[in-house]
């Protein structure tokens, strides 16, 4: 009784803060929102997207999220250099052990179901990002707990028994790195400057939305994205006395 009491306050005081605190909306949008909002999909310097924060990170402030990019990478990179092997502790890393601890039979089969619908939606929040809310971040983001479930209800060895290992992921980031970099180039061959999207992509293909370059943005930073955090995600899962065994640390 006493929790469900300490619960009930806790919910009030919340809401009063959050009434007390609250953002006022402004009575006027600024001249460069509504530019944003009058050019996104209709208008003289239109991103023909009818989502408007897509149309702002990779069209017209497109040279800010490369770089916003590159620091994320940047990042990720640093962490695979400090679990740096050499090609023999590697090959020690992907020996699986003789008992591998798994998760009951039910929540592994509950994991490949969530699997499935993660992959799915994932992939659907990266390729309608120029229509709706969501992108290739976002996208990547979602696709990048797949792997993760599969390491907990299984272990990493599962997905590297099925062809998924770090060596591959860094490939699958690079190749999402390098189309991101292709596209934002292939305008300078038609006479554009970098990252142009309009008109040297074409807004629609078969009668679909596609926004020009924006789903290619998306596409190629959800793989980039989701392919990195799992490199990631792989090396963290080494269990620690298999890592300390390797790298020679006594305990």
């Amino acid at each position: 009784m006493k929790r469900w009491i300490a619960l009930i306050f806790l919910l009030i005081a919340v809401i009063m803060l959050a009434y007390i605190f609250q953002v006022p909306q402004p009575e006027n949008i600024k001249p460069l929102g509504e530019f944003y909002l009058e050019n996104s999909y209709f208008g003289d310097y239109s991103a023909k997207s009818p989502e408007v924060v897509t149309s702002i990170l990779w069209d017209y402030r497109g040279i800010d999220t490369l770089f916003e990019t590159a620091v994320f990478f940047l990042a990720i990179i640093g962490s695979l250099t400090i679990f740096r092997l050499t090609k023999e502790q590697e090959k020690e890393v992907k020996k699986e052990p003789t008992q591998v601890e798994s998760l009951p039979l039910p929540i592994r089969t509950v994991t490949k179901v969530i699997v499935v619908m993660i992959l799915a939606v994932s992939a659907s929040i990266a390729l309608h990002g120029h229509l709706t809310p969501g992108g290739g971040f976002q996208g990547g983001s979602a696709l990048a707990v797949a792997p993760l479930l599969i390491i907990a209800a299984y272990s990493k060895y599962a997905l590297e028994e099925h062809g998924l290992d770090k060596t591959r992921a860094l490939i699958l980031r690079s190749i999402g790195l390098l189309g991101i970099a292709l596209v934002a180039l292939v305008p300078l061959l038609s006479g554009g400057f970098i990252m142009q999207n309009q008109p040297i992509f074409p807004a629609e293909i078969g009668g679909q939305l596609i926004s020009g370059s924006l789903i290619y943005y998306n596409l190629f930073e959800f793989l980039a994205v989701g392919a990195g955090f799992t490199a990631v995600f792989l090396l963290l899962s080494i269990p620690e006395e298999k890592f300390k065994k390797i790298l020679g640390v006594k305990k």
